[in-house]
């Protein structure tokens, strides 16, 4: 068996209004559309996973939320409908998702060994969180490759961010090893918005753009500093940056799917390619790859 790799990392953020704006048949409620700019950054994420063909796609969603360990999906194939519990007028989505068990063990093997505490969610009726869900029908809508699904255990909000994200660091590293020893050609998928101040009232309809805008101008200047960043592979500067983007752009990224890939990756000094960037109920979205494998590619040309 040839060594697993990371083909890529995607940060893929999921605010549930890019599902209803599509209006797929697995979504109950309807619309006439809205937030196009980042459905049509996912568009463009879509074409490099379809040139990737990966045999796994990595999910770490904030929304599965776990207070002890962090969680895998273990059950092969789960069914059912997934209501954001915020936007349930938005997002009631019937979901059916196969999951690359073998793979998640082996995630979760490798954490426990690392001094994390894991568990394996074995439970056949689970509802599938509403941020993995809408990251992998944005991603993938098609449903045809297998998930590995994490939880994000709260170690970030309840100890300081440094050790939370620490032990973010360990789980991605651990990831790493587990897909190097499993043979897959897996992608990752970081389900993170930056900014998270939003606003608390809802436009009707919700998809009236003409109301949607950052909601804070300080959180959208941190949000462009750090794409920036990441647009120039200045990935050690925006890690030194984080928990000051963090505490003052109120950044989702705080609950740790951005450290895990990155993580995992090896925290790769390369540009990330940015596919679009809007506002969903004011909070800042970036739809962002960093495609390790191409740049190994144009690497190894360059050295010929």
């Amino acid at each position: 068996m040839s060594e697993g790799k990371i083909l890529a990392g995607f940060l893929a953020p999921h605010p549930p209004h890019l599902v209803y704006g599509e209006n797929p048949p697995q979504n109950e409620a309807r619309s006439k559309g809205g937030w196009e700019q980042l459905r049509w950054a996912y568009e463009r994420a879509r074409r490099s996973i379809e040139e990737l063909k990966p045999d796994v796609l990595l999910v770490h969603s904030p929304h599965w939320m776990t207070q002890v360990g962090h969680h895998f999906l273990g059950v092969r194939h789960l069914k059912g409908k997934s209501v954001d519990p915020i936007f349930p007028n938005l997002f009631r989505y019937n979901f059916e998702l196969d999951v690359d068990v073998e793979l998640a063990e082996a995630c979760c093997a490798e954490a426990a060994a690392a001094g994390l505490v894991t568990q394996m969610m074995r439970n056949p009726n689970f509802r599938v969180d509403y941020g993995t869900i809408t990251t992998l029908h944005m991603i993938r809508p098609q449903w045809d490759i297998p998930v590995v699904g994490i939880s994000a255990n709260n170690s970030p909000y309840y100890l300081t961010t440094k050790e939370g994200l620490g032990e973010m660091d360990i789980l991605g590293k651990a990831t790493r090893r587990a897909i190097e020893k499993s043979g897959r050609r897996a992608v990752l998928l970081a389900s993170n918005t930056l900014c998270h101040y939003h606003f608390h009232e809802e436009p009707q309809p919700p998809e009236d753009m003409s109301r949607e805008h950052p909601q804070s101008y300080e959180g959208y200047l941190w949000d462009m500093r750090i794409i920036d960043l990441l647009r120039q592979g200045r990935t050690q500067e925006v890690f030194q940056l984080l928990p000051q983007f963090i505490d003052e752009a109120f950044a989702e990224v705080k609950s740790g799917a951005f450290t895990w890939m990155f993580a995992a990756m090896g925290y790769p000094e390369i540009p990330g390619e940015l596919h679009g960037y809007g506002s969903v109920i004011g909070t800042g979205n970036a739809v962002m790859e960093w495609n390790l494998e191409r740049h190994a590619r144009l690497a190894s040309a360059v050295a010929a």
